[in-house]
């Protein structure tokens, strides 16, 4: 069985993200989604209600072999040896996130011998999409439609009434 994990923090979970995920699913048995905690950022939702909304994403569009996890205080290599993955799924929208990626793939690598990084180019319609983007629009009551799904959209709408 392959089995992947897509990790990140998801602050909000985007269309890119979302975009990511049903392309990947084609290619594993299974996928994990980790909502993991970054320390460096200030979220705009708790690790709860992340795994809610996304939890809610994953079930509209009937992707049966998705599962959502929260994780926190503990290294990706490691996170995914104590889940029996094989596979880290990450996205690529501009040539500064492949050397990001290119140089964190090394260090999992270094860590977790087993572990392969698979790579998927962002769809040309989310290479500029970022979570920040997208919150700081939401914040000044810019409209996010074309950016989140729905329930994400109601739900910053909320953070930010």
């Amino acid at each position: 069985m392959k089995k992947a994990i897509y990790v990140g923090s998801f602050d909000p979970f985007t269309y890119g993200h979302l975009n990511i995920l049903k392309r990947a699913v084609s290619l594993f048995d299974e996928i994990i989604i980790a909502i993991g905690t970054n320390p460096s950022k200030q979220s705009l939702f708790r690790a709860d209600e992340k795994y809610d909304i996304i939890l809610k994403i994953i079930q509209q569009e009937d992707l049966n072999n998705v599962k959502v996890i929260q994780y926190e205080d503990e290294l990706t290599a490691h996170l995914v040896e104590r889940l029996g993955v094989q596979y880290l799924i990450r996205g690529l929208r501009s040539t500064k996130d492949f050397e990001y990626e290119m140089d964190m793939a090394a260090v999992n690598r270094a860590l977790n011998s087993s572990l392969e990084s698979i790579f998927l180019m962002s769809d040309s319609r989310y290479r500029s999409l970022s979570s920040s983007v997208v919150k700081e629009i939401a914040k000044f009551n810019g409209d996010i439609s074309s950016f989140v799904p729905e329930i994400v959209a109601q739900a910053m709408k909320k953070k930010y009434s």
